[in-house]
């Protein structure tokens, strides 16, 4: 008798731990749709869910807007003149100057982080500090 009931707390430990993992794993992966851009003629707007705000990124003269992707928590918007990116952590955008002759090569954004590929460099944004890095290619 004192054996089955150590094989099945054995059993019970072992299903307690796999739900825990199983909740971990979820809870890791899981990152609300907390942010929203409405895109202008001569502006973005990010509709930050998270803070209940809403924040205006304006276009400059002949500032054109080339490519933009959202998240669930971070979106980038490139123009002809610059990277514009927007974590709902932080709140409120971030800019870097695109360099003259820079190409856009490739841009990808995932739950809170940024990725931005260029014929010149790889600038990569944390949504989460509101802080861009960048290495030359």
């Amino acid at each position: 008798m004192h054996a089955l009931h150590g094989m099945r707390t054995q059993v019970l430990a072992g299903i307690l731990i796999t739900a825990c993992l199983l909740s971990i794993q979820v809870q890791a992966h899981d990152v609300e749709k907390e942010l929203f851009l409405v895109v202008e003629k001569d502006e973005v707007i990010a509709s930050n869910t998270k803070l209940g705000r809403f924040d205006r990124l304006e276009l400059g003269p002949r500032e054109k807007i080339v490519d933009y992707k959202v998240a669930n928590a971070v979106a980038v918007v490139v123009t002809n003149r610059r990277f514009a990116a927007y974590g709902v952590l932080h709140g409120g955008w971030n800019s870097r100057r695109t360099h003259p002759e820079e190409r856009l090569v490739s841009l990808e954004v995932a739950d809170y982080s940024a990725t931005v590929l260029t014929s010149d460099r790889i600038l990569n944004y944390s949504g989460r500090s509101g802080a861009w890095s960048e290495t030359k290619r």
